[in-house]
């Protein structure tokens, strides 16, 4: 109506019953987007050398702490504005609820895959005689984990958690078998350390994503009747459980061979 005064949308947010709500929910989306960045950034930070591993774990603890006291807040406010109420906010809410819910449940995920893998570090195709470290030895002088195989113990924990990881046999000589080897080794993107065609042995180096830990790998060929028996070792440098990482890269090389 002429002469009378308008007032701008926000200006109304902040003079209506429901600003206290309105505000609430966007500083619970920024609480939750914080959350997420340092969540990232445990494991990055680590990586990029900003801080030690144990310092990477402990951020990550707490922004899933952090996570679930968010979840109670956003869910909270997701029902105070949600529609029909009248009060706006109710997006912000629920993008801090659902990034919240995400970083949990992939937390979650990882405690299962911990809890359901041994605390080992140390897999090999042939757990009697596994392949040895050489060119990698020296690297890993000031490792926690040391070169040495863990034994028996640790044997029988792979076999019973990882009985598909076993030698690959390949038909033809050695010599082409080790250029299919090492083919698949420069595939799956790691640093090549040592490469003896003579005895038929691949060193190398590979790293996690997202800690970005150092894991050394050892590919040995062994002639067999015509036919060619292709082993192989990934072990942690730190950490008592590597969570099936291991495993999995083994695997995943095999398949690359194959």
């Amino acid at each position: 109506m002429e002469g009378r005064e308008q007032v701008p949308a926000d200006l109304a947010v902040e003079r209506g019953p429901g600003k206290e709500t309105y505000y609430l929910a966007i500083a619970v989306a920024v609480l939750a987007l914080a959350t997420a960045i340092a969540a990232m950034l445990s494991g990055f930070g680590t990586r990029w050398g900003w801080w030690h591993f144990r310092t990477g774990f402990q951020i990550l603890r707490w922004s899933v702490y952090s996570a679930i006291a968010l979840i109670v807040v956003s869910g909270i406010v997701v029902f105070l504005t949600r529609r029909g109420t009248g009060r706006r906010g109710l997006t912000y809410a629920a993008f801090a609820l659902l990034v919240m819910l995400l970083l949990v449940g992939n937390g979650l995920r990882w405690t299962a895959r911990a809890r359901n893998v041994p605390p080992i570090h140390d897999i090999t195709t042939d757990t009697d005689n596994p392949p040895q470290f050489v060119a990698i030895a020296p690297l890993r002088a000031d490792a926690p984990n040391p070169v040495e195989y863990g034994g028996p113990d640790v044997a029988v924990q792979q076999r019973q958690a990882y009985p598909d990881i076993r030698p690959l046999v390949l038909e033809g000589p050695a010599s082409a078998a080790f250029e299919k080897a090492l083919t698949a080794a420069r595939a799956m993107g790691w640093q090549i350390v040592s490469v003896d065609p003579d005895s038929f042995r691949i060193e190398a180096i590979d790293r996690t994503f997202w800690f970005g830990f150092v894991d050394d790998v050892v590919v040995r060929l062994t002639p067999v009747n015509g036919r060619t028996v292709l082993d192989v070792r990934s072990k942690s440098r730190v950490g008592r459980s590597d969570v099936g990482t291991n495993a999995r890269r083994i695997r995943e090389y095999l398949d690359a061979v194959r």
